[in-house]
Parts: C-alpha cells; sequence; structure tokens
C-alpha cells in the first residue's frame, strides 16, 4: 500500500493517470478545479496532454476526441458545469465513446452555493441528457475510495464503451487527510482497455455487436473506417431511420448495462449483522453515519449503515430485501430526497427522511437525534 497526505480531488487526479488516463480537457469550476490543476501537472510527466478550453462545452468536447482517437480522457466539473455539457454527454451515450467525468457536486440549481457542499446531482447523472440510455454512477465516501473508484470508472468507462460518472462532493473534494491506496503495480495489473477489432477491415462493423454487448470502436487514424453520429446509426455507424435498427441500437444501449449490473454495483455494509434500525447514507454523509452509529450503539441502538457506492444503476434489489427486513428505515442525504425516491421505489414502502440543502454538513448529533424521532 501507498501512504500519503492529499485531498479527494488530487486523489482522483492521481489516480486518473495510474489508471492510463492520457487526456484531459476542461475548464476550472468550483469546487473541481484541483482536479484540473493536478491533471495539468501530472499529465505533461507522463506523455499526456491537457487542455483547459473556453468554456465547459469545449472542455468535453476536445475530451471526446482524444478519447475516439484512443485514449483514455476525462473531464471534470461542477454541477453548472455539467449542465453546460449535457448535449455532448449525449453524444457519448449514443456514440458510445468512453469517458470518465469528475462531478464534484455543491447545490443548486443555477449557481447555487459555490463553495459549499451538496449532494444536488443524484438525479442528474442518472438522465443527464434527454433520450433512453442506462448511466452510470459511482459515489466515493472515503478518500482512499476517491482513488479507488476513478481507477473504477475508467476501467468501466473502457469495458462498456459509456461515459462514467464520478461524484464526489465538496467535503470529500477538499478534505485533506491521510490515505493508503494501492500500489501502482496492483492498480496496472486492473486496469482494463477498450477492446479493438484486429480482423480485415472490410470485416469490420463497430455497431454490430449482440445485443448485450457495447460497441468495439477501433482508434482513429488506423486503417478502419467507420461513421461517428449522434444520430441513431445502423452497425457501420451511419444515420437510419430504419424501425428495427433504430429499436436495436437503443435496446443495445439499455442491455449492455443491465446484463451486467452484478459487475457494475458496489455497497458497504456497516454494522448491519444484529442492526434493528437501517440507516442509508452514501457519499461524505456516510462518514458521519458511522460516527453516529458507533455512538448509538454505546447507548444501545442497534443501528446499521447501507452504504451504495454504485448510485446508477442503484442495487435496487438488495434494497428491496434490506425493505423487507427493516421496519425502521432513515435516509440521509445532502440534498431534498433524490436518493430517497430511488430508495422507496425499490423497498416499496415510505422511508424516514433527514435532508438539507443549505450548503452545511449533516453532523454525526443531527444523525443520531434523528435516528432517536424513530
Amino acid at each position: 500500500m501507498r501512504e500519503l497526505i492529499s485531498s479527494g480531488n488530487e486523489l482522483a487526479a492521481l489516480a486518473a493517470i495510474d489508471a492510463g488516463c492520457r487526456f484531459f480537457g476542461g475548464y476550472p469550476i468550483t469546487p473541481s478545479s484541483e482536479v484540473a490543476h493536478e491533471m495539468s501537472v501530472m499529465l505533461p510527466q507522463v506523455g499526456g496532454t491537457f487542455i483547459q478550453m473556453e468554456d465547459e462545452i469545449a472542455g468535453i468536447s476536445v475530451a471526446l476526441g482524444a478519447s475516439m482517437s484512443g485514449k483514455k480522457a476525462m473531464t471534470a466539473t461542477s454541477g453548472p458545469g455539467l449542465s453546460l455539457k449535457a448535449e455532448q454527454i449525449g453524444l457519448s451515450f449514443m456514440a458510445e465513446v468512453p469517458l470518465v467525468i469528475v462531478n464534484v457536486m455543491r447545490g443548486g440549481p443555477s449557481t447555487g452555493l459555490p463553495t459549499r457542499v451538496a449532494q444536488g446531482d443524484v438525479n442528474f447523472v442518472k438522465n443527464p441528457t434527454h433520450g433512453d440510455f442506462k448511466s452510470i454512477a459511482l459515489c466515493p465516501g472515503s478518500l482512499e475510495e476517491a482513488y479507488t473508484e476513478t481507477v473504477r470508472a475508467f476501467n468501466l468507462a473502457e469495458e462498456f464503451m459509456t461515459p462514467v460518472f464520478l461524484l464526489l462532493d465538496e467535503t470529500l473534494g477538499h478534505m485533506y487527510g491521510k490515505a493508503e491506496i494501492p500500489n501502482l503495480e496492483e492498480i496496472e495489473r486492473k486496469v482494463k482497455n477498450r477492446r479493438v477489432f484486429e480482423g480485415d477491415p472490410k470485416d469490420y462493423k463497430p455497431y454490430g455487436q449482440p445485443q448485450d454487448e457495447p460497441a468495439i470502436l477501433n482508434p482513429f487514424f488506423q486503417g478502419y473506417r467507420y461513421h461517428v453520429t449522434g444520430l441513431h446509426h445502423g452497425a457501420m455507424g451511419f444515420p437510419t431511420e430504419d424501425e428495427k435498427q433504430c429499436q436495436a441500437l437503443i435496446e443495445r444501449l439499455f442491455s449492455k448495462i443491465e446484463a451486467h449490473e452484478d459487475r457494475i454495483k458496489s455497497y458497504e455494509e456497516y454494522k448491519l449483522e444484529d442492526a434493528e434500525i437501517l440507516l442509508i447514507a452514501y457519499g461524505s454523509v456516510s462518514r458521519s453515519a458511522k460516527e453516529a452509529i458507533d455512538r448509538l450503539r454505546e447507548g444501545g441502538l442497534k443501528v446499521g449503515l447501507f452504504r451504495p457506492i454504485t448510485l446508477w444503476p442503484s442495487p435496487a434489489r438488495e434494497l428491496e430485501e434490506l425493505g423487507k427486513r427493516f421496519e425502521k428505515v432513515l435516509v440521509a442525504e445532502l440534498n431534498m430526497g433524490q436518493y430517497k425516491e430511488e430508495i422507496e421505489r425499490s423497498m416499496k414502502k415510505e422511508v424516514r427522511f433527514f435532508g438539507k440543502a443549505n450548503g452545511r454538513a449533516i453532523s454525526p448529533a443531527e444523525i443520531i437525534q434523528s435516528v432517536k424521532e424513530l
């Protein structure tokens, strides 16, 4: 293991480099700017390229171009920047161009609370653009996970040929502390790269894949010709309005994620074995939740935590089983209940909610009080 003092934003940048990212395109925005700053320092040292563009739209556009050329690419932003990137995020889904999007959440809507903490983009990254698709969004809960989940984001983006969102929040992004992260050799063994077609170029059909598999997009400039478009398209990428091809394309964008959800989903259970009360929290709120649970148990209340790490696709099956097991469920979020809706849908019942949208963190004492009110 490597041991270092760092922040969540800096660890996300380091993880990107270790995962093989060699291109960053973006535009600074609080509270994510440190990601870009660190990438500007580290990328040239490994032969990579950093470009600060004129705005958020251009930032994701050049990142997509780099990915099409075969490079692992990343952009970073916060809520208002994510709004601006929405159209090109849609192109990434439709054309199946892998990309990691680090989103350090803050309050909204609009410019909101730039320097304060929030979990305001949970619903947004499920449906960040118009149309039909399946999103992948990871939400670290510690400094260590700011690193390891970034590596996993790159692996998932390359494996499923899709944009992947990494949801930090202002607390985790700016928090400095000691982090123990895997050695580089261990990470390099786990790094995944996109598939390539190595046969006769005449036989190459990038989008002509089985319904539960992603496209195979060979890097540009290597002799394999195909078309890239945001329109509905056939096996070679050329636009089509054929009803069967259009339906099959969208169904494949769903199936390539849904058929492999067990490999994508990740979650943590904390002191759930003998728990009588269930607490659900994610991201930085889970840190307060764990401390609250330890204090409550000292007072005789058996409380346990379920922490989704992969928010989308949600661990719906696990949530459904927990709903059958626990009568008393408390959800704590730094928003007005964005993930609570998914929890209630999965559990098929209403749950108790404690949330804040004023830019202030949820303290262990506030969680303790909410649990006692159950």
